[in-house]
């Protein structure tokens, strides 16, 4: 279907608006919505809060009787179903468009393009497939816990221009500079869990916090569990009472010292062990846990082991990684990703759509793993 540079441009448009409820519209996807007349955007709206309004009820709103015979452009299919606000399509039906551009269908919808259906049986012409990619990178958590029932990976660590993530003393602080520190925080800000080991949860005794004034979401912190626990009084359990923390252990074998912690406000995730690691949880079956608590975005920080952990089960979807102009050397200082790894370079984890950014002296480089065009209906 073709579609002219003027109907990309409304459909980026509708895109950039999606990306401001990014941390807040979560389990639901990013929504943008704009209505247009002889080639002028005259009312637009996005899904702000998690349920708010629609987009689409927000820009017809301030479309008012406009709307009739005008045209919409919206980032994903009027929804088909009553969630916390009714359904979407009979509302944009009623309005009185001429014409719906959508980027792509919604996964989630009562009957497959059941909102698509709705506007066409009411005489509304609809196209799809408009900018759809971006549409579905946009909302890759969404559509990934719609199709597998596990929320997105983003595999993140700071390490030297050598590759190292501590000096051989263990010594880590900092590597990264203020700019990359301060990302990191706005990154834990719009996701729903923070992960580490339980080794990194003891030698480093981390916070795991946002610490930035726009934080959107609260996000959980959950600490791999093998064989030991936080200390008790570590900077995690203190404030679990701010902030959710998640102990997630092997159910056949839960680690000394979990139940005070579980006293001290921390709650025990019992998880099925690692076939081939005894003492280890899952990692599979513990994504699984967490899509069905609705969590669509977790971030693993590591340590090497952890990352390495969620490398070898190939579980990692997006990674991000802060080089600092740094050389530590040592055979002995930690690199970031352990795990048993590849076996040759053909076989190394390739990222696609990777991009470089500049952060104050350091780089980000960050690229999916995985592809998230697949998961999308």
């Amino acid at each position: 279907m073709a579609f002219g540079e003027s109907d990309r441009s409304f459909m980026r448009q509708a895109l950039d608006l999606a990306e401001k409820g990014r941390g807040l519209v979560e389990p639901n996807p990013m929504v943008g919505a704009v209505v247009v007349r002889d080639g002028r955007a005259f009312a637009e709206g996005h899904y702000e809060r998690f349920g708010g309004p629609h987009a689409e009820v927000v820009a017809l709103r301030r479309a008012g009787e406009a709307a009739r015979g005008a045209t919409m452009y919206v980032t994903l299919e009027p929804c088909d179903h009553r969630g916390k606000t009714p359904p979407c399509a009979p509302l944009v039906a009623e309005a009185g468009l001429r014409r719906v551009l959508v980027a792509t269908p919604d996964p989630t919808a009562a009957q497959p393009r059941g909102g698509i259906e709705i506007l066409t049986r009411r005489g509304v012409e609809v196209q799809v497939g408009l900018c759809r990619d971006e549409a579905v990178r946009l909302n890759a958590a969404f559509f990934k816990l719609a199709a597998t029932g596990r929320p997105l990976v983003i595999a993140k660590w700071a390490m030297t221009a050598d590759g190292k993530i501590a000096a051989r003393s263990g010594s880590s602080r900092w590597i990264s500079s203020d700019q990359a520190r301060q990302t990191v925080h706005q990154l834990r800000g719009r996701v729903d869990c923070v992960i580490v080991g339980s080794r990194t949860a003891r030698l480093d005794d981390p916070l795991l916090t946002c610490r930035d004034a726009e934080r959107r979401r609260t996000a959980t912190r959950l600490i791999l569990c093998g064989r030991a626990v936080p200390e008790a009084d570590s900077q995690l359990v203190e404030t679990a009472g701010q902030a959710p923390v998640l102990l997630a252990c092997p159910e056949s074998r839960p680690p000394a010292g979990l139940g005070r912690l579980v006293e001290l406000g921390c709650e025990a995730l019992p998880v099925a062990a690692a076939e081939a690691a005894a003492g280890r949880c899952d990692l599979a079956a513990l994504l699984d846990e967490l899509g069905r608590r609705r969590m669509t975005n977790v971030l693993v920080e590591g340590g090497a082991d952890t990352l390495g952990g969620f490398f070898d089960a190939g579980l990692v979807d997006r990674v991000m990684v802060f080089v600092a102009p740094l050389i530590v050397g040592g055979a002995d200082a930690k690199t970031a990703v352990a795990g048993a790894g590849v076996e040759d370079i053909e076989k190394a984890f390739r990222l696609r759509d990777c991009e470089t950014l500049a952060m104050g002296p350091d780089v980000l480089i960050q690229g999916w793993v995985t592809d998230p065009l697949g998961w999308a209906p």
